[in-house]
């Protein structure tokens, strides 16, 4: 059985999306990350279904949700801050592993909140979600 932990997990960002210039860098600055995929769905049902309810899936929707310490000295954290307030897109690759499978995508920056709890260290809840782009989302 092959058991991947999430510590082992990477986040990569690339400013200026998948198809801009320079390398994907690991965003080390992040705890807990979730990479939710959907589908939406079409209803093909028809008489000769014999009573039962039948579903295609139809668009593709995936957005990606983490937390990372509010630290302006950390290059990923103000390259997600930058892409939110200048509503730039990002490229982001969501993988199992260093040299994993995963979603890779440009996303953009749709919400951006400081937590400020008394006895922890500020932290921001970051929501990425595809956005229009040259290059369409891939599972590598």
């Amino acid at each position: 059985m092959a058991i991947k932990l999430g510590m082992d997990a990477v986040l990569n960002y690339k400013t200026g999306g998948v198809g801009g210039g320079g390398s994907w860098t690991e965003l080390s600055n992040v705890k807990d990350v979730t990479l939710s995929l959907e589908t939406g769905e079409a209803d093909i049902t028809t008489r000769a279904n014999s009573g039962w309810r039948a579903t295609v899936g139809t668009l593709k929707e995936a957005s990606v949700e983490f937390e990372m310490v509010w630290d302006t000295a950390d290059a990923g954290f103000t390259a997600i801050k930058d892409a939110f307030f200048n509503n730039t897109e990002i490229g982001l690759q969501v993988l199992d592993g260093a040299a994993g499978s995963g979603l890779e995508a440009d996303f953009s920056i749709t919400n951006f909140s400081r937590s400020e709890q008394l006895e922890e260290a500020l932290t921001v809840s970051v929501t990425a979600k595809v956005t229009y782009a040259g290059t369409a989302p891939a599972w590598i």
